[in-house]
């Protein structure tokens, strides 16, 4: 039985999504709108056979899932919309930029069919599983802390420019984007987290977003989490997040490589030769959700989830002496 999924939002991540989905066997493609021209030309370009609707009402009639990918502000009309039709809800992070907001979201996704679920990419990912293989087998030895570090010549990403709101406070920055999915890594291997210390840099424009993060989270025994983003000057990309153990050192770059120190140099945890990382990640999200879709044990994160991160984010970006 395959399921019927509708997307609304036809960006970056939508179009992804759109992708992988017609080629995942558990999932049919009932609809998909963006208000966009310029992205349903892309779309009808790039997946001639997409199932372009005229409105987000007409894309989701019928379906038994809704992916959202719209930017924050409008995703909450349209998941309590797809929950009250009895729909699953399957959302692109943050789960918002209100904190009020997400939490009375989360108080009606609580009520549904299904509670709702958040697309945090790593959750089932082959890094989290080697990683987690590794602790269950003692490798790691007791976890001691967690180190993030982000560095982008500029941001929005050359890749990015089309989500124009990726740049603004309101809504975008990279704390947002990207830096959440790390504090998502953290929580999911560490537990709880609570916000220590945070030096956000804004530019003198105060509608764009913010240029440098630095902090300190810790968990309730008190193993730190630590943030060091930046913005500016010339040099690759670079995403690292390291999981220090006291017998061997877990490192993610770029979301998918995987490395691993037991003190000598960084080796390479996971061989990506014969596979793609970015389609392997949609992929393995995609069959969870057909697990979540048919009340089975999943690796998404939820929304209660997705709402501690969003909480945490929210605090970095104001700041904390």
């Amino acid at each position: 039985m395959t399921h019927r999924l509708a997307i609304i939002g036809l960006g970056i991540m939508g179009r992804r999504m759109l992708e992988n989905a017609l080629q995942h066997p558990a999932f049919e493609v009932c609809g998909v709108w963006d208000p966009s021209p310029e992205s349903l030309a892309k779309t009808r370009m790039a997946f001639s056979a997409a199932p372009l609707s005229p409105t987000a009402r007409a894309a989701m009639a019928g379906a038994d899932v809704v992916y959202l990918a719209c930017p924050p502000g409008p995703r909450k009309a349209y998941a309590l919309q797809a929950a009250a039709a009895g729909q699953g809800v399957f959302m692109e992070k943050p789960l918002g930029t209100d904190n009020a907001q997400s939490r009375d979201l989360l108080a009606h996704l609580s009520q549904a069919r299904l509670p709702g679920v958040v697309n945090f990419t790593q959750a089932a990912s082959r890094g989290f599983e080697e990683l987690h293989r590794a602790i269950d087998a003692g490798e790691t030895g007791e976890l001691l802390g967690i180190d993030i570090v982000v560095n982008y010549p500029a941001w929005p990403r050359a890749w990015q420019k089309d989500a124009d709101w990726l740049r603004l406070r309101h809504e975008g920055g990279y704390t947002r984007e990207v830096i959440s999915h790390f504090l998502f890594l953290a929580g999911r291997f560490l537990g709880p987290l609570t916000l220590e210390h945070a030096s956000p840099r804004y530019p003198q424009d105060p509608t764009l977003c913010e240029l440098d993060m630095l902090a300190r989270l810790s968990t309730a025994d008190g193993r730190p989490v630590t943030v060091m983003a930046t913005t500016g000057g010339q040099q690759p990309d670079r995403q690292e997040v390291t999981v220090r153990g006291s017998r061997i050192n877990h490192q993610f770059r770029e979301f998918s490589q995987l490395w691993r120190s037991d003190g000598g140099p960084w080796q390479e945890a996971l061989d990506w030769t014969t596979e793609d990382p970015r389609t392997s990640a949609l992929q393995r999200q995609l069959s969870e959700v057909d697990l979540w879709l048919k009340g089975q044990p999943h690796k998404l994160a939820t929304a209660e989830e997705a709402l501690a991160v969003q909480e945490l984010v929210e605090a970095l970006l104001v700041g904390k002496p």
